[in-house]
């Protein structure tokens, strides 16, 4: 028996690392009006080339039937499961994973099943699925890895800074004064999120003071509470991803991975956005 490791696509957990820790992920889904399909079943630069030339699409959760028969086939394993999910505020994916969670203990009254709100999305939330994984692996209950989980969850943080605030008017993530505002005056608010939503944390003149403004708060952070991993992410500029990733692991003195951001997230936030996630 083993405890295994569900999340959502929007996590963006690096192959590489997924398969290392055996994290098994449910993916959101895009719709165009002409084309639907999984995140995961698209390349994003393929999807960042459609945006171009396609209207801004929206976003669903996974199906509730996929969820429950991904954790019928864990229970009927003889393994247990710890779930770590995309914001409640941002998505429905948390609540229908409690939905097929009941689902399943009506028919495994004695299966084990622990469903978190991550309150978050991208490596955020793929951090708090990795400590999972990683403290499953090691041997810790259940209740453990949970607390680890949510230990991990107010510990990390998530800055990030649009390219402009077009995609985030479009998405109702701003309102339509501020965002013409901001573009006419290239006022760039640096993005965190908190309390699982979105929310500014600053606003600063054009994008590459936003972005040093950025790693000032990051270092800031480290000087009180060491930073143990780092990331960086982009969407669609993977060169401004590279030079970010080399100046924080020279300031950090530790490897810094760059991931980039998918569909269902890069829709709201635009191609060209940058942010750096870490944890202490």
């Amino acid at each position: 028996m083993a405890i295994k490791i569900i999340t959502d696509s929007t996590s963006y957990i690096p192959k590489e690392i997924r398969e290392s820790l055996d994290i098994k992920i449910l993916s959101l889904e895009v719709n165009f009006e002409d084309m639907s399909f999984k995140e995961t079943d698209i390349e994003n630069f393929e999807f960042y080339k459609l945006l171009e030339t396609k209207e801004i699409p929206r976003s669903s959760q996974p199906p509730i039937g996929e969820i429950y028969n991904e954790m019928k086939r864990i229970i009927e394993e003889g393994n247990e499961i710890v779930g770590v999910f995309l914001s409640s505020d941002m998505s429905g994916t948390y609540s229908t994973a409690n939905l097929a969670k009941e689902m399943v203990l009506d028919e495994y009254p004695e299966a084990k099943i622990e469903i978190i709100d991550s309150r978050s999305n991208c490596m955020q939330l793929g951090y708090a699925a990795i400590v999972a994984a990683r403290k499953a692996k090691e041997g810790q209950s259940i209740g453990e890895v949970r607390q680890a989980v949510e230990e991990n969850i107010k510990r990390s943080r998530f800055l990030f800074i649009p390219e402009n605030l077009v995609y985030l008017k479009k998405g109702g993530r701003i309102g339509g004064a501020g965002a013409l505002i901001g573009n006419i005056l290239k006022i760039i608010p640096i993005l965190t999120v908190e309390n699982g939503v979105t929310s500014v944390r600053a606003k600063v003149r054009t994008k590459n003071k936003a972005i040093s403004a950025m790693v000032d708060m990051m270092q800031k952070d480290n000087e009180t509470f060491k930073i143990k991993e780092v990331m960086i992410h982009h969407i669609n500029c993977p060169e401004e991803a590279q030079k970010l990733s080399l100046q924080v692991g020279e300031l950090l003195q530790m490897k810094v991975e760059i991931c980039d951001i998918g569909p269902v997230i890069g829709l709201h936030v635009g191609p060209g956005a940058i942010g750096i996630v870490y944890y202490n």
